[in-house]
């Protein structure tokens, strides 16, 4: 058999097996090459200190006592949560029920003498850790912060105030103390309120029982019998009636408004005289603020909710 009617492929393969030389000689090495991944193993968008992954540290890196830190193949995450769907807020719970169980025996206050606080919302929890976390996993974590909170104030140890303070709203509506009203060199005090679109601001001073009303007395300021009690309500419901005189300023809205808005301001500057009348100023409604105000006409409508009267033909 002749070997130029071979094809050309089967005469190259019976070179290479009478050729002295080995096949891998021929053969290019191909050696594998590790590539740095850039990508963090994180599932969360916020920027924290402590995230799952920290930063992957290849060969060639100095430790701390300034030799060459060891490299391994297998990446394994700071935190066992990262195989989780929510690993930041695990790690939260699993981090306040460590503490319940280090510090279960230390003495408690009652329900009711624990110091209040607020505690961030499910959204505001939701912005800080980036995570969508349900309404119902939300609420353990605040159970939980109430019964560190329930810790006597004074062996509360640090750990625990910082962990709360994590969760404590920024400004605490609990803390927000009422302003004292002064009592000036003469005697007077000083008191505002508003009643819809209505402002009245009140002087009250110890006297005899007279009240003036923008330069008038009180049967000439209101002519309604309803409006005048108003507008000395606070003085009548304490028995005060002929014991302080009132100089009062009103402006804006109607007769109505401006004895609501002046029964306010009168019992605000009652309180700076006599603050044991608290309670019952508040019983009267003397010292809350009416918030509703008339309410705006819509287009289609009569009124503010009134429909139009349908008519069949």
């Amino acid at each position: 058999m002749k070997v130029a009617w071979l094809p050309a492929g089967l005469r190259e393969g019976f070179r290479t097996a009478y050729s002295p030389r080995t096949i891998s000689s021929n053969l290019p090495i191909r050696r594998a090459i590790f590539k740095a991944s850039t990508k963090q193993f994180t599932t969360s968008t916020r920027a924290q200190g402590g995230i799952a992954a920290p930063e992957i540290k290849f060969g060639g890196d100095l430790g701390p006592d300034g030799e060459e830190a060891p490299f391994y193949a297998r990446l394994v995450p700071e935190s066992p949560s990262y195989f989780t769907a929510q690993p930041i807020f695990i790690d939260d719970l699993l981090t306040l029920q460590c503490l319940v169980r280090r510090y279960s025996a230390l003495p408690t206050v009652k329900a009711g003498e624990a110091p209040r606080v607020a505690w961030r919302s499910l959204v505001e929890y939701r912005n800080m850790v980036g995570e969508s976390v349900k309404a119902s996993k939300y609420h353990k974590i605040v159970e939980l912060l109430h019964r560190l909170n329930s810790i006597h104030p004074s062996l509360m140890p640090q750990d625990v105030r910082a962990a709360l303070n994590e969760y404590k709203k920024d400004i605490n509506p609990y803390r927000n103390d009422t302003k004292v009203i002064p009592i000036d060199n003469l005697g007077r005090a000083l008191g505002a309120g508003k009643r819809k679109s209505s402002t009245a601001r009140a002087w009250v001073v110890e006297g005899t029982g007279e009240v003036l009303i923008n330069g008038k007395t009180l049967a000439e300021a209101f002519g309604r019998i309803h409006d005048r009690e108003s507008a000395i309500w606070a003085l009548k419901a304490t028995d005060r009636v002929d014991k302080y005189n009132v100089w009062a300023l009103v402006s804006g809205g109607g007769t109505t408004g401006q004895a609501e808005a002046l029964t306010l301001a009168v019992g605000k500057a009652l309180l700076a005289h006599e603050p044991g009348l608290k309670p019952a100023l508040r019983r009267a409604g003397c010292v809350t603020r009416d918030p509703r105000r008339v309410e705006r006409k819509k287009p289609g409508r009569v009124k503010a909710r009134k429909m139009p009267t349908w008519v069949k033909r």
